[in-house]
């Protein structure tokens, strides 16, 4: 940090003190690394202490995506986060969406910057930031943002005042690994000049004049993030159903070698990169995507990595110590983008990116849900997913084909709640196998869903509805019977399973 900056050190307390009953808060994070994790703590302390003595006090919270438990957590439990946008996935912020307590907003992540830029949302007043460094030219700081881009760089444009947590976990090491670019507004829209997934468009660090740090907070902390187990026999097996079709359509001359992957949150995401890394005939990939997770150090010790891009280094605590011993060694492997560059459609359909994400539930007529449980109660919300899946050259959905120990099918007569269409969905993959959709009506969708990715418990009723509604419904293009439509939705809220 640049000496004429020590004068703007303060405590978590004194930031804190500052921010004002309904203000809207900008945080960096993108699921969840690289968010502040000591103002929100203090932040949370005082609300109590506020609201202990009669008195309103609440915020909006904005940020990339899903933060950690210091922030959204903390945030949650003291009873002030009023509203949340764009994504989380934090028990207690789940649990106050679903009561009504916090109003959500779930946003495509690519959306979520332009929203605030262009004033369609209010934007935030202060943008509460983690950095690993701040330097100064004259008049301007040059902000090295930590673990994550997120939407930082548009936060701290637009807000009046910037808190900064300045975390030496990771030393000056992530200095030089972050790309930070911002669209041209419209009217006067030029292409975003990204070419391939490794390529540099902008600025190291977040330009922003010294006058508007309003506090600078010092810090040495992981994110954290909890570990990831090891792959089960269901995750393997659901990756390797997808490595057996991309070596099919490689043989069939339909997919380059080159094309970049982008792969969702989570142990089958994990699953997935891992067991490609592992394949002896996998040519070196690269990652357009949004979270690099621990999956890359297989990867890249296995000498199968050209270049990982992402709004996000989303690592277990031991893959943050991991990635800080090799960072002189791996710096230039990493790049980290805003998220509306990680996750922006144009790039993504301009690379090919190849997308594998994860749903809750699919129905026979490839329409997938991402983010409610029946229909109505909120889990996560639909992060990047859409922003990949209606515009990758090959995009994936997975999901297990059962949930609950049997008790609940993952594929269904109709989702209780759509949120990617059969228009945009074209690969579906559960541990039971793999249905490629792609040229396929209605019907013919739902034989395949059926016969290759339902669970054999299942696999008769899903029949059933079918045959039914093509003897009995109005239409037979995509013939649902809406009288029975949600009767597997319906018997697992009576009865708590969806057999009968």
């Amino acid at each position: 940090m640049h000496p004429s900056l020590n004068s703007k050190i303060i405590t978590p307390q004194e930031a804190a003190l500052q921010i004002n009953n309904n203000e809207v808060l900008g945080f960096s994070g993108f699921t969840p690394s690289g968010y502040p994790k000591v103002i929100p703590v203090a932040l949370a302390e005082r609300g109590e202490q506020i609201r202990a003595q009669g008195e309103d006090f609440g915020v909006a919270v904005y940020t990339g995506a899903s933060t950690g438990d210091e922030l959204d957590g903390a945030l949650a439990r003291a009873g002030i986060m009023k509203v949340r946008m764009p994504y989380q996935s934090n028990r207690d912020v789940r649990a106050g969406i679903n009561n009504g307590t916090i109003q959500y907003f779930d946003q495509h992540l690519s959306h979520m910057a332009k929203l605030v830029r262009q004033g369609f949302v209010p934007p935030p007043t202060t943008a509460i930031i983690e950095a690993v460094d701040i330097e100064v030219q004259g008049d301007t700081a040059h902000v090295y943002l930590a673990g994550s881009g997120g939407c930082s760089a548009t936060y701290m444009m637009v807000a009046d005042r910037v808190f900064i947590e300045l975390n030496s976990f990771y030393g000056p090491g992530l200095k030089g690994m972050h790309d930070v670019y911002i669209p041209c507004a419209h009217p006067c829209v030029d292409s975003i000049p990204l070419l391939s997934a490794g390529g540099r468009i902008g600025k190291p660090y977040v330009e922003i004049p010294v006058s508007k740090i309003a506090g600078i907070i010092e810090t040495n902390m992981p994110d954290q993030m909890g570990g990831f187990v090891d792959p089960d026999e269901e995750s393997k097996t659901i990756a390797a159903h997808i490595l057996d079709f991309l070596r099919h359509e490689r043989q069939k001359g339909r997919l380059p070698v080159d094309l970049p992957y982008q792969s969702g949150v989570g142990n089958v995401a994990n699953a997935v990169l891992g067991s490609m890394a592992e394949d002896p005939n996998q040519a070196p990939l690269s990652l357009f995507t949004e979270v690099i997770q621990d999956s890359i150090f297989q990867i890249i010790e296995n000498d199968k990595l050209v270049v990982a891009s992402g709004a996000s280094l989303t690592l277990s605590i031991p893959g943050q110590e991991k990635l800080k011993a090799n960072l002189d060694q791996w710096r230039d492997k990493f790049v980290i983008r805003q998220q509306e560059i990680s996750n922006n459609p144009e790039v993504v359909r301009r690379l090919g990116t190849i997308s594998m994400n994860t749903a809750i539930e699919v129905d026979i007529f490839g329409n997938a849900n991402s983010t409610h449980m029946v229909g109505t109660s909120m889990m996560n919300g639909i992060g990047g997913s859409g922003d990949f899946t209606r515009n990758a050259y090959l995009p994936i959905f997975m999901t297990p084909s059962t949930a609950k120990g049997g008790a609940v099918s993952c594929v269904v007569p109709m989702v209780s709640h759509t949120d990617h269409h059969e228009h945009s969905t074209q690969i579906f993959v559960t541990e039971r196998g793999l249905a490629d959709l792609r040229g396929l009506s209605p019907v013919q969708r739902a034989r395949e869903i059926i016969k290759n990715c339902a669970h054999p418990d299942y696999q008769p009723l899903l029949t059933d509805y079918l045959e039914y509604g093509l003897k009995n419904a109005k239409g037979i293009h995509t013939p649902h019977t809406l009288s029975r439509a949600f009767e597997f939705h319906t018997r697992f809220l009576e009865t708590g399973s969806m057999l009968p």
